[in-house]
């Protein structure tokens, strides 16, 4: 549901019988949204960037984790991602979400700085979207308006 993603495969899926959880690994295949500017760095003009991403979804416990980075670029960057989604303390009907990121670049001199800006900044403005997209679904699948 996001403009910027292009494909998504699942390489690998199966369910462990006897805790219930099921394990996905997908590759995703997203737009460059590296800003036209920064492309005149060749190591930055590709068309594409590849993301793998790996849940756990435990039904029984009603949580999701998700782990994903990136495949490209990987001699110079390093950006991870940590999802979680689970049944809030608080009240079963919530749900929790927390998300960690972790984004390192190197081997680009002064663009390290600029290019871990907008890093951040891009992933920040997906969670955010992320969040309206569960949002959304959820609001399908219940056909009811949500707290804001």
């Amino acid at each position: 549901m996001d403009k910027n993603v292009v494909s998504v495969n699942i390489v690998e899926e199966k369910k462990d019988e006897s805790t219930g959880i099921i394990y996905r690994k997908r590759i995703a295949i997203c737009r460059n949204v590296v800003p036209e500017i920064l492309r005149k760095v060749s190591i930055l003009k590709v068309p594409s960037i590849q993301l793998e991403e790996e849940s756990w979804l435990n039904l029984q416990e009603r949580n999701m984790a998700i782990r994903s980075h990136c495949l490209t670029w990987t001699q110079y960057a390093s950006m991870k991602e940590e999802s979680v989604f689970r049944e809030s303390m608080e009240n079963p009907n919530w749900t929790e979400f927390t998300q960690r990121g972790r984004i390192s670049i190197t081997g680009a001199g002064f663009l390290n700085c600029i290019l871990e800006t907008f890093a951040s900044t891009f992933l920040r403005q997906g969670a955010q979207k992320g969040i309206r997209i569960m949002e959304m679904l959820l609001k399908e699948q219940c056909g009811a308006p949500l707290a804001e």
